[in-house]
Formats: C-alpha cells, sequence, structure tokens
C-alpha cells in the first residue's frame, strides 16, 4: 500500500512540473511574438479610407461644399412683369381685392427654393406722381396698395425687381416705400443702386442683383460698372442671380437684335453683351424682362439666360392681347457651380379681369421654342414642345457672335402662328 501511495504521488509531481514547464514556454513565445509584431512598421494610410461611405475626401485646396457625393440642385422660378392693379389716376383695382389673383398659379410658384418677379409699379397709398397724366385713359402710372404685397408672399414670391421704368412713378419716396412694404412681407428686393438679395440655402451663399437703364438703378449701360460689380457679388457668393428690364417694347421687338436698342429715344441697351458680359464677370443665372413679350433662352458657358419673360400679371393696366398676354413661368435647375441642368417652360395666359391661367395648349413654351431655335440655333439647349428644356448631348463649341451676319427682321408668318 505505501508503495502504490509513493508511486501515485510520484507521477503526480511529475505531471505538475510538465504542465508547469509547457505553460512557461507558452508564455514566453507570446511574448517573443508581440515584442515581433511591435517593430512592424505600419503603412501609412490616407484618411480617406476611415471616412465614411456616403463622403469624399476633399483637397485642402477644395469647397468646404463638396463633401457630399451628389451635386446641390437649387430650383429657381421666375416669372416677368407684374402689377397687380392701380389706384391712380384712376381706380383699376381686381375682384375680390386680388385675393384670388395668382390662385391659378401659387401652387407652382410656392414649390421652388426661390421665386422672382419683376414688380413693374409701386406700392403706396399717397404721393405726387413723377408722370403727368393728360390722357387717363393712357396713364402709365401705376400704385398698387401696400396690403397687395401679402398676394405676392401667398402666392410664393421670394424676391422682385424694382429696377425698371415704373419703380420711380411716385419718386424715391415711393420706391423707398415700396421696398418697406415688401420688407414687412418677408419678400427681399433689389434695383436701387446698392440694394441685393441673399439668401444661405441648401448650403450655398446666393445673392439675385437687378440692372436697369433707369435713374437710380444699378447701371446696365455702364458695362464696366456691371463687371466690378458682378466680380465682387461672385468672389463672396456660390450662387449669383441677375436681374435686367431692358430693351425695346412690345410685339415688333420679339426677336433678339444683337445690338444696342432704342424705344422712345432712350437708349435700352445691347442685352445680348449685357448678358454675355454678366456671365464672364461671374453670374450664373441671367432673367431679363422689359420688352412685355417673352423672347428666346440662351445658354452660355453653361449658364443660362432668359433674354425676356415678357407680362405675368398686368390684367389691370398693361396690354395683355396676343403675345403680350402669354405669361411663361421659367423653372430651371441648376448645381452648385450655378450651372443649368434641366428646366421647364410652364404656360401660363392673362384673361381679364383674372390673373394668370395655365395653357394646356403650351402657348409660351411654343413661341419662346421658336424664338430660341431662330435668334440661338447653335445654342446648347433642346426645348420640346411642352416646354421641357435639356442640355443637348453635344454641344458644338459656339465661335464669337458675328453681329453682322444676324438676320434680325422677324419671321411674321411663323411667329404669328403662335397663337
Amino acid at each position: 500500500m505505501l508503495r502504490t501511495f509513493s508511486f501515485v504521488t510520484s507521477s503526480i509531481l511529475k505531471h505538475n512540473v510538465l504542465q508547469t514547464a509547457l505553460l512557461f514556454a507558452g508564455v514566453l513565445f507570446l511574448l517573443l511574438f508581440v515584442s515581433a509584431c511591435s517593430n512592424i512598421t505600419k503603412p501609412d494610410l490616407p484618411e480617406a479610407s476611415l471616412s465614411k461611405p456616403n463622403t469624399v475626401m476633399a483637397s485642402p485646396d477644395q469647397s468646404a461644399m463638396q463633401h457630399t457625393l451628389p451635386d446641390t440642385i437649387l430650383n429657381i422660378m421666375a416669372v416677368g412683369d407684374m402689377m397687380l392693379g392701380t389706384d391712380y389716376p384712376d381706380y383699376r383695382l381686381p375682384p375680390q381685392d386680388g385675393k384670388a389673383l395668382l390662385a391659378g398659379v401659387s401652387d407652382i410658384l410656392s414649390q421652388a427654393d426661390i421665386t422672382f418677379g419683376n414688380l413693374e409699379g409701386t406700392f403706396g397709398t399717397g404721393g405726387v406722381a413723377e408722370k403727368a397724366c393728360p390722357d387717363v385713359s393712357r396713364c402709365y402710372v401705376f400704385r398698387m396698395p401696400p396690403r397687395y404685397a401679402l398676394h405676392l408672399k401667398e402666392a410664393g414670391f421670394d424676391v422682385m425687381s424694382l429696377a425698371n421704368n415704373h419703380a420711380r412713378d411716385f419718386g424715391d419716396s415711393g420706391r423707398l416705400l415700396t421696398m418697406q412694404t415688401l420688407d414687412n412681407a418677408g419678400i427681399k428686393h433689389s434695383g436701387l443702386e446698392g440694394d441685393i438679395a441673399q439668401w444661405e440655402l441648401k448650403g450655398l451663399k446666393v445673392v439675385l442683383i437687378a440692372f436697369a437703364p433707369f435713374r437710380g438703378a444699378h447701371d446696365f449701360l455702364d458695362l464696366d460698372y456691371v463687371r466690378k460689380t458682378i466680380q465682387s457679388l461672385a468672389q463672396a457668393h456660390d450662387i449669383v442671380i441677375v436681374s435686367f428690364h431692358a430693351g425695346a417694347e412690345g410685339d415688333a421687338y420679339i426677336r433678339v437684335p444683337f445690338e444696342t436698342e432704342y424705344f422712345h429715344g432712350e437708349n435700352r441697351g445691347d442685352v445680348v453683351l449685357f448678358a454675355h458680359t454678366a456671365i464672364e464677370a461671374g453670374a450664373d443665372v441671367i432673367l431679363g424682362h422689359g420688352p412685355h413679350v417673352p423672347r428666346a433662352l440662351e445658354l452660355y458657358q453653361q449658364r443660362i439666360i432668359a433674354y425676356s419673360l415678357g407680362n405675368f400679371c398686368t390684367t389691370l393696366g398693361i396690354k395683355v392681347t396676343g403675345k403680350n398676354g402669354l405669361a411663361p413661368i421659367l423653372s430651371i435647375n441648376i448645381d452648385q457651380q450655378g450651372r443649368f441642368k434641366s428646366g421647364q417652360i410652364i404656360s401660363a395666359r392673362q384673361r381679364r379681369p383674372a390673373g394668370p391661367l395655365i395653357d394646356k395648349r403650351h402657348r409660351a413654351a411654343r413661341l419662346i421654342r421658336q424664338l430660341t431655335q431662330q435668334d440661338f440655333p447653335d445654342t446648347g439647349l433642346e426645348i420640346d414642345a411642352v416646354g421641357n428644356i435639356m442640355v443637348k448631348a453635344q454641344v458644338k463649341a459656339i465661335p464669337a457672335i458675328n453681329r453682322d451676319n444676324i438676320e434680325t427682321k422677324s419671321d411674321k408668318s411663323s411667329l404669328d402662328s403662335v397663337k
């Protein structure tokens, strides 16, 4: 029995010694392995490998706004001249005090990131008119009740141009009162020299400035001033929108003339030269109005130009028959660099005493399509029969315009077919 016990005890001791030796050897091997790994040089991995899958790395000189993969798309809607009714020199105000004047288009206008129009007149309740009106039936002096500014806001308007030949119908005080009235309604404005509209939308700094060849406005005719002003704005903003009120007026001036225009002895400027100068200085969108009829569109350096958006809501004081009654809504999409991506001409039409109503026959779109093909046949835009605007897949290099070789006379037979 004693021998058996000694044998078992000896076996257990030998087994424990063996286990201890194996454990010590394992620990020693692990320490040696860790030490060897710590001497291996780690590769320099770029920080992009640690980025979230929905972001991209920007080089130090790139804008911080480029942190997301998709381009930011800004939708802008623009219309032409608006005069909602006047109580001077006689009483020409719309039914229901104008509450339903824009009801037929407000659902569309309120969808845009920015909705723009040209306010053709003043807001006020008194004052002295700048123009004499010996014949009341032919008096083009407009004063809208200040409460009508709320109709613009409720319809979706964000900004109005006050650079036009009616902004001073009641002098400088009338223009200042109009600016104050728009401020009270929460609508931005531009027109008086030094007055610009600014936003921050979708991470972008946006500015709008309105020009005109009329007293007190940002000077449309001084191209050196235009260039320097837009360059300065472009340095401080991501998107620069330029509005202008220029060109001769009426159906006879529906074609872009590629030269300086005059109307009643006034120099109304060269709209193509102005628009190209503005884009070369840094403008991204050009919105024209003034002729009271629509004109062509152009794509220049990937930026959109509307040479005239015609009338939009002018049923009680400005002619609305024929092409003067066409009321296009231009809807455009631009990327974060200001480049035109797509758009649509939404056709509307004015009929007294109502305001603009959607036109299912697409007459405004068809007319602008035809004018664009005639005046800018080599532009990079494709407009279909219902007003969709696309960038042509392959755009030819467009040489400098030779103004001597451009036909400026209207093709009456073809243009009159758009009725």
